[in-house]
């Protein structure tokens, strides 16, 4: 049984590698696994993907560059990953649609609502590119706002950790996980599951938000039939 019928999953381009090295296939096809599976359970998948492993944006050595240059190349950055995740999954014989906010028409379709909840009306996973089109927004955003468009149930924040702590659990053996918050505590404490406008969007529009480990073979599926898994913002 499942609890979810049409789902959202926000995956950071940091979840597929590092800048040294940008892509972990290993990692790619087990996401693509995990998505193949839920998508087979019959729940109605839609993706959108950061672009950290390839390009940071306004971090670093780029924090000279003009802003808007700097987050359009992050833009991109989130098209290449798109673009491999995508091809995982076809080498499963999921079919899949990749929609872009800024027009790029020989690698992807324009975002164009309507189409994309047809898309997954009839089966196809949809995979978000380019964030917002906008700059000055984070793919956080671009995910609760494509959530609120399509009318997905839930935003599933796949990460490196198993949900959200009240400090950071890799240099802290002391640190507690929340098993559930609400939007308002998130915002307050700064807590950084999404940044404050995707988590203000995700709260005016009533949109719960799941965060959990996604490194855990059948955690995604187990989520969408109902399992209290990670953090729940809600």
């Amino acid at each position: 049984m499942r609890v979810f019928h049409r789902v959202l999953i926000k995956l950071s381009g940091e979840a597929l590698g590092k800048k040294e090295e940008p892509f972990d296939f290993s990692v790619i096809g087990r996401v693509a696994d995990a998505v193949a599976e839920v998508a087979g359970s019959g729940v109605q998948v839609a993706l959108v993907l950061g672009g950290g492993n390839i390009w940071r944006g306004r971090q670093g050595p780029s924090a000279h560059m003009d802003a808007v240059t700097a987050d359009h190349m992050g833009m991109l950055a989130t098209t290449i990953n798109c673009l491999a995740l995508q091809d995982a999954l076809e080498k499963r014989e999921i079919q899949v649609r990749t929609q872009s906010a800024i027009e790029m028409r020989q690698i992807a379709e324009p975002y164009i609502r309507r189409r994309a909840m047809r898309h997954l009306e009839v089966g196809k996973i949809v995979i978000f590119a380019c964030g917002t089109g906008n700059p000055f927004f984070s793919t956080d955003t671009a995910a609760a706002l494509r959530a609120a468009e399509i009318d997905a149930e839930v935003v599933l924040k796949a990460t490196n950790v198993d949900g959200v702590y009240d400090k950071d659990p890799r240099g802290n053996p002391d640190a507690v996980r929340f098993a559930s918050l609400d939007y308002l505590e998130v915002l307050n404490r700064g807590l950084g599951v999404m940044d404050s406008t995707a988590t203000t969007l995700c709260m005016d529009n009533k949109i719960p938000i799941i965060v959990f480990n996604i490194k855990e073979p059948g955690n995604l599926l187990r989520i969408v039939k109902g399992e209290s898994l990670g953090t729940i913002v809600n």
